[in-house]
């Protein structure tokens, strides 16, 4: 076969052998019509037939050989993209579009089975979506900004923490770090798909960005302590009060992850909003709040505080889904007052009731014994409480009667709105958005 060095030579060019000769004279043979000309053409000059070339010539040539050959397949390429938009069916999808050939006016919005054009985002009807949108951006921060290095020393130091502590601190990272995970794959495989308005669901895409720093956080965490992944991401599996919880939250948001669900009927729509009862009420309104308490009551008395700022700004986050999650829960009430009968109230109560018996039994599992200033009697009424919370809120009657907070410091550090917060660190700082309402 011809080699590159034997172009080296700018003068008595080598021929090739007959042999060779033959191999590329049987290579072109078969190629026929307009193509034959200009691979003979690059026979020719390979072989040394013609006109004797330098080696910047015969490169040249081979460039344009290859240009002219690239050009044809580029056209070629081309002229089958326009033959195939000649052939579209623009009648094709046109149920999807359904809607959206006039503009949307405000009252044409909805917040399910809204048939007007789900890709115009103004004029606004839910203003306070919006809003919820910019702050949370405003709001915005990663895992790898807060600084570990105490939270490492501690937790090296055999005598750092008590056994009581530790139990806390890796049954909660157990927990959130699966949690979080299930609850952005109902936002974006379900929720996401069956809210049928533009300004809720520019907030539902920062609400799954957001659950996936969360899950991002918890596993910063664990790998900064060096814990054993295994174990800890696997605990909503192996712990019972754990998995108890996990297993409770996805019966009632598994089923509307089916890409076939959809909204329109009455018994579907009733899911949707047991759905989202379940999902902002009870995971993230009640299964949340007793490893908050635990792992911020570490951070005020200066353990772990790394960790602890970590769950602050989580929080803060979960705070404003939960409070997005109740507009949107109460706005479709009003709009479809079919859906709130008696039936459904007594069962939104039950999903609330059932969620926090959960949380006190995840209390009891993580606090066998009083531990931060706290103990499991303690949580139960601080939980009793919070479910009183999320009835009212939903429109439903407290549940516990004469039940008080029994961590009023939660709601101090809940409130933002303070020149600085415990640890001496930048949570205010960083916030440069409006005014956040913790429930």
């Amino acid at each position: 076969m011809l080699s590159w060095d034997e172009f080296n030579q700018e003068e008595g060019i080598s021929v090739p052998s007959s042999d060779t000769e033959k191999m590329i004279t049987a290579a072109a043979a078969p190629i026929q019509t307009e193509t034959v000309a200009p691979v003979n053409a690059l026979a020719k000059e390979l072989t040394g037939d013609g006109p004797v070339k330098t080696t910047a010539q015969k490169a040249a040539n081979y460039e344009n050989h290859l240009n002219t050959a690239d050009e044809k397949k580029n056209a070629d390429a081309l002229q089958k993209a326009i033959n195939d938009l000649a052939k579209l069916d623009i009648v094709v999808g046109t149920g999807e579009l359904e809607g959206a050939a006039t503009r949307v006016a405000v009252d044409d919005k909805r917040m399910i089975n809204c048939r007007a054009d789900l890709n115009q985002l103004v004029p606004f009807k839910y203003d306070w979506a919006w809003q919820k949108y910019l702050d949370g951006c405003a709001n915005h921060w990663m895992p790898q900004e807060v600084n570990m290095n105490a939270d490492i020393s501690l937790w090296k130091d055999p005598n750092g923490l008590t056994e009581d502590e530790r139990l806390i601190v890796k049954r909660n990272l157990g927990f959130f770090s699966t949690a979080d995970s299930l609850v952005a794959n109902n936002l974006v495989l379900a929720v996401y798909r069956l809210i049928t308005n533009p300004e809720c669901r520019q907030y539902i895409l920062r609400q799954a960005f957001e659950e996936a720093i969360h899950t991002h956080a918890y596993q910063y965490c664990i790998e900064s302590l060096a814990m054993d992944e295994g174990e800890i991401f696997n605990m909503y599996h192996e712990v019972p009060s754990v998995a108890k919880k996990a297993s409770w939250g996805l019966k009632y948001t598994q089923a509307l992850s089916d890409p076939s669900f959809n909204t329109g009927t009455l018994e579907a729509d009733r899911d949707l909003l047991k759905n989202l009862i379940a999902f902002y009420c009870c995971l993230e309104g009640i299964f949340f709040y007793c490893g908050f308490t635990q792992i911020l009551s570490m951070g005020r008395r200066n353990k772990m505080t790394g960790t602890s700022e970590q769950f602050q700004y989580i929080l803060r986050d979960e705070s404003m889904h939960l409070n997005f999650g109740i507009d949107m829960i109460n706005q479709i009430k009003l709009e479809n007052p079919q859906l709130w009968t008696d039936e459904m109230k007594e069962q939104a109560t039950q999903m609330i009731l059932q969620a926090t018996q959960l949380e006190i039994e995840y209390a009891r599992d993580t606090m066998p014994r009083g531990v931060l200033g706290m103990n499991a009697a303690m949580m139960e009424e601080y939980l009793q409480f919070i479910a009183n919370r999320r009835l009212v809120q939903i429109g439903l009657p407290e549940q516990f009667q004469g039940i008080a907070n029994p961590f009023p410091w939660m709601s101090e550090i809940m409130d933002l709105r303070k020149e600085k917060n415990f640890f001496e660190t930048r949570v205010i700082e960083y916030q440069t958005g409006g005014a956040l309402s913790w429930d």
